[in-house]
């Protein structure tokens, strides 16, 4: 059974040829087993069947998944496979790269598009490759927007493993000459992800600070339509500023939400590589700790600078 449907055209535009590869990649449909079907693995999967791409699915969710089991997804692939993971990093991606390599055969490749840590990877390669199986790290980015934008990559394995998966990056890259690299050896997919979501996470820091500055002074009356003006001419216009202007556009003064922000691990690891690394990385390393403060409804270090300016100075404290 195939789950393939007609592929969109190998150009970028009227006329304009598709990133140069050999014949054989540019032109090669392949079968893909998807092991997750979130929402970044369900948009995957239907921007690679647009490519006309064999692709099936397994998801926990029985509504989401075209298998409804990593045995029978296996057993629907044709040798030498290829298995893409993308569920959530550490044990769930641990226990299903586990399975996977009691169920494949040599020759066959498990791909790791989650967020998983870098070390991970070399694991996994070093388990798999002991029973002839294949293994390639891919940082994806691009969340909701990816299905119809593209996502994108960064992979890291033996030029073999990712030739073989190259039909799928073509597929799930944007249109054009960029958005996806090899960036090395096993690891360094995921460890190039890791960095590009650290400054991401100074990035959004850097306009949440100048946001909240803005609305803080009398003198500027407008502060959606001073970030809406940055979108064109300036050195600080990005995509992120445009997800600004739309998040302003809907609340105004953000007035709906809490100001609480979560950390997915990559911004922890990015810090953690730095020391061991003896990187300086202070603009990442600031952003990281801004979001634990936002996760304190009344903060404890700021009581212990309170009492203490009250004790040397005399200065007031404000009491529960």
């Amino acid at each position: 059974m195939r789950w393939a449907t007609p592929g969109a055209s190998w150009r970028t535009g009227p006329g304009e040829p598709r990133q140069r590869r050999p014949q054989r990649l540019r032109n090669h449909l392949m079968e893909l087993g998807l092991v997750g079907l979130g929402k970044m693995g369900g948009n995957m999967r239907e921007r690679i069947r647009r490519a006309g791409h064999t692709v099936i699915g397994y998801d926990r969710n029985p509504d989401l998944a075209d298998v409804h089991s990593l045995q029978e997804l296996v057993d629907s692939l044709q040798a030498p496979r290829v298995v893409w993971v993308m569920v959530p990093a550490g044990a769930a991606t641990q226990s299903t790269v586990d399975e996977l390599g009691e169920l494949l055969s040599p020759g066959d490749i498990v791909v790791d598009g989650g967020n998983s840590r870098w070390t991970d990877d070399e694991k996994h390669a070093e388990e798999l490759a002991a029973k002839g199986i294949g293994f390639v790290d891919c940082g994806v980015s691009g969340g909701v927007w990816g299905l119809e934008n593209g996502y994108a990559l960064m992979y890291g394995g033996a030029a073999e493993d990712v030739a073989r998966v190259q039909p799928v990056f073509d597929a799930l890259k944007p249109e054009g000459d960029f958005g996806a690299v090899h960036a090395g050896k096993v690891g360094a997919g995921h460890f190039a992800k890791m960095v590009h979501n650290g400054i991401e996470y100074a990035m959004m820091q850097a306009y949440a600070e100048g946001w909240e500055l803005l609305e803080k002074v009398d003198s500027v009356t407008d502060v959606r339509e001073v970030f809406r003006s940055w979108q064109e001419g300036t050195v600080i216009r990005s995509w992120l500023l445009d997800l600004a202007v739309n998040a302003l556009d809907e609340d105004e003064h953000l007035e709906q939400l809490r100001g609480f922000a979560q950390d997915s691990g990559e911004g922890r690891w990015t810090v953690e590589a730095a020391i061991d690394n003896a990187v300086p990385l202070p603009a990442i390393t600031a952003s990281l700790f801004a979001r634990f403060a936002s996760r304190q409804d009344d903060s404890p270090q700021m009581k212990m600078i309170a009492a203490l300016r009250n004790q040397f100075g005399g200065h007031a404290v404000e009491k529960k």
